[in-house]
């Protein structure tokens, strides 16, 4: 056994680190050609030699891509230190470790593994998972033993499962029970793949021809763009600007989403050459996990007139269904607002009028001051809103809609909607004698000079 594992080609870099790295949770990958899937097969058929008895799970999506991609390979690999049994979809080694191979078709599919125990659980293209089917393969890591407990994942941007790979693992964004320490991404492109560089010099002038989005995503691992992404117009760069003090003549806007799986409401801002700015938001509810819950009608009210303090408000928009009568009342959720100091106006409810309303907010543009800028931009603040809105994907049975899952993601950009698909009118500053006190603050000069030279 010893002498087949010598003979193993040696880890490049990259792959290096991967193979030491010893947190409860290890993702690579990012970019195509980077040798995840010689990774995977590398590091648990060593683990299965190093470990007597320790039992593996690799898993992908479909079961063709689990024949081609690991089993015909690792049963080569192993050669006679493992035999390979069909009907059990299973690598038993000659000291007793076990590596099983399983697929998760459909969401449900995963439900097979509950009660089950495995020491290592390999999870190969793990954005096409769900973030449910990754949480309960989470909980069949155990066992009572010495073995190492550790799950490893590999994958690139896009896919069901791009968002939570990206909050665990690029935007490290952890909710409670998830602690830091657990996760580490090693980044890994095509050109840290020496040997295929070498052996297929022109795949890196393929990834170059990737039309854009997919060519940022798989030759660049770039998590903002990626294959499936519905706002391709967005740029982090161009629409998160850096805050001022805008000006106290402009017109004000909220709009909402309102629901009690969650408030999602933002502060929006439209100067007098038509440009809007996100400047505020309000982003509560049972979505979030664990010790968030639903805010009543009168909470998300409060919470909205405190989003809104100091400013002017020309329209609180809101979608239609808050005005559906509650049977036992007759009142609706908007009349309930109403008693709390909130007046609703309704807005459209046509989703993919409304999304490609936001698109053409989005998108740069000459502004009526000449300069090229997109129409809608967001102060750093409005995080949930920066974070969500580039994240939403196409929905695979209608073509010109947001998917709607996973739902967290929806809200803020629902909100938003709201407001794009609205006929929102231009601050206008008033004549000087009107606001003289007003433009002599220090901090309002800075805020005048900064928008005119912008």
């Amino acid at each position: 056994m010893a002498d087949k594992i010598v003979t193993f080609d040696r880890p490049q870099p990259r792959q290096q680190l991967f193979f030491e790295a010893r947190a409860a949770y290890v993702c690579y990958g990012g970019a195509r050609g980077g040798g995840k899937s010689w990774c995977v097969q590398h590091k648990s058929i060593l683990m299965a030699a190093r470990w007597p008895g320790i039992r593996i799970l690799i898993l992908r999506r479909t079961f063709p891509e689990l024949r081609e991609n690991h089993i015909r390979p690792m049963r080569k690999l192993a050669g006679a230190m493992a035999r390979y049994k069909a009907t059990d979809k299973t690598l038993e080694f000659v000291n007793g470790s076990l590596i099983v191979f399983g697929y998760c078709d459909n969401e449900d599919d995963v439900d097979q593994y509950q009660g089950q125990e495995y020491d290592v659980i390999f999870i190969d293209e793990a954005t096409h998972f769900t973030e449910y089917q990754f949480q309960t393969l989470t909980a069949c890591v155990r066992g009572a033993n010495d073995f190492p407990k550790r799950m490893y994942l590999t994958c690139n941007p896009g896919g069901p499962g791009h968002a939570w790979v990206k909050r665990l693992f690029i935007d490290r964004r952890f909710r409670a029970g998830e602690r830091s320490e657990d996760y580490v991404f090693i980044p890994a492109k095509v050109t840290d793949n020496r040997v295929l560089m070498e052996k297929d010099p022109d795949y890196v002038r393929k990834l170059d021809n990737l039309p854009p989005g997919k060519r940022e995503a798989w030759r660049d691992g770039n998590w903002d763009v990626f294959v499936g992404q519905y706002f391709t117009e967005w740029d982090r760069d161009k629409h998160v600007c850096e805050p001022f003090q805008p000006p106290a003549w402009w017109r004000w806007y909220v709009t909402m989403d309102y629901g009690l799986d969650m408030l999602a409401a933002l502060l929006i801002g439209v100067d007098d050459n038509g440009g809007a700015y996100v400047v505020g938001e309000v982003y509560e509810g049972r979505d979030l996990g664990d010790g968030h819950d639903g805010l009543i009608v009168s909470e998300a009210a409060k919470a909205v007139r405190e989003l809104a303090a100091g400013h002017t408000i020309t329209t609180y928009l809101a979608p239609p269904d808050l005005w559906n009568a509650r049977q036992e009342t007759g009142k609706s959720v908007a009349d309930i607002f109403a008693e709390h100091g909130v007046y609703l106006t309704r807005t459209g409810n046509d989703r993919v009028d409304g999304w490609m309303a936001v698109k053409e907010w989005l998108k740069i543009q000459r502004c009526e001051d000449g300069v090229e800028r997109p129409r809608l931009r967001f102060f750093p603040n409005c995080r949930n809103i920066i974070r969500t809105l580039p994240l939403l994907q196409y929905d695979e049975k209608r073509p010109n809609d947001v998917a709607n899952t996973p739902h967290e993601l929806t809200h803020a950009p629902d909100a938003l909607r709201g407001f794009c698909v609205y006929r929102t009118a231009k601050g206008c500053e008033p004549p000087a004698e009107q606001h003289t006190k007003l433009i002599d603050r220090p901090e309002m000069k800075r805020a005048i000079k900064k928008r005119r030279t912008r």
